[in-house]
């Protein structure tokens, strides 16, 4: 099988200028910024000021921090790789997310405001008695989040400044946690809401102008599905066909047999993973938390 040397492609990749290297330090100093403002507007010196950011939050911030802290940086690198590489039916999730996300607030969110809970080891606490299944459930999320999700979301952001700058994967991994240190750290939660809200209006504006630049360039989507079909990659492993594009390529909903993302499992079984993801995951729902201690009170 030939490797793909990753530092032949950086040598291969487009040399950034002096605005570009302004541009990102630009974004960085940015996010800094907006850290520092959130928490020196909310109140850090008790618990609810710092863990819930003061129980005094608008609705669109959290709105914001919930899709930023679903849609980073795992999201455009992991879900476009594969996209590119099996075909649209990758979208599903995405797509699912949006029905679970209705339940969360009609179903879930009800049932926690009206039990005065904010976390669901809390809620279990309360429900079955005990420390013990509160601390299991907590000490589970927090590793499988350190595992699946945080790791994940490390290396690919790290990936991206490597990619872009040209730095070593450590630094730039070193570098992301030192600029979110900062003003998590400092802010608590207030300042992780307000420079989410920063990170979706960066990412909407930019996905956008990505959405039109790709689609005049490939000729639009029909241009697409033809190019896509044709394209073979240049690094292949003899004797496989997992390099050449699929035939259900194009197609959302694929065959519950053969298809690489069966119909029923991503229509049925994969509900019952976002529902634990987007309605019941402590790690992953700080925003929905902090919307759940404001009605509460």
């Amino acid at each position: 099988m030939a490797t793909n040397s990753t530092t032949q492609f950086f040598a291969l990749s487009r040399s950034f200028s002096v605005s570009d290297i302004i541009v990102i330090a630009a974004y960085f100093l940015l996010n800094v910024a907006v850290g520092i403002w959130s928490s020196c507007r909310i109140s850090r010196n008790t618990l609810s000021g710092y863990f819930l950011a003061g129980r005094d939050m608008a609705w669109w911030p959290i709105g914001a921090s919930l899709f930023a802290s679903s849609e980073g940086s795992g999201l455009f690198i992991g879900l476009a790789g594969t996209g590119a590489a099996g075909g649209i039916a990758v979208a599903g999730f995405e797509w699912n997310a949006t029905y679970v996300l209705l339940a969360l607030a009609w179903v879930f969110v009800p049932v926690y405001v009206s039990s005065g809970i904010v976390t669901m080891p809390e809620y279990l606490g309360r429900r079955f008695g005990g420390e013990r299944i509160r601390t299991y459930l907590s000490v589970l999320s927090l590793m499988l989040s350190v595992f699946t999700k945080i790791s994940t979301d490390l290396y690919s952001g790290a990936l991206f400044v490597q990619v872009c700058l040209g730095w070593n994967l450590y630094l730039s991994t070193v570098l992301m946690l030192v600029v979110t240190a900062l003003y998590t750290i400092a802010g608590g939660l207030a300042a992780v809401i307000y420079t989410d809200t920063l990170q979706t209006f960066v990412m909407m504006i930019g996905a956008i102008i990505l959405t039109i630049t790709a689609f005049n360039k490939i000729g639009g989507y029909n241009n697409l599905e033809r190019v896509y079909r044709a394209a073979i990659p240049s690094k292949i492993i003899p004797n496989s066909s997992c390099h050449l594009p699929r035939e259900d390529a194009m197609h959302l909903f694929r065959h519950p047999v053969t298809g690489d993302l069966p119909w029923p499992g991503m229509t049925l079984g994969l509900t019952i993973l976002a529902t634990w993801y987007w309605c019941t995951d402590q790690v992953n729902s700080d925003p929905c938390n902090i919307m759940v201690e404001k009605y509460s009170n």
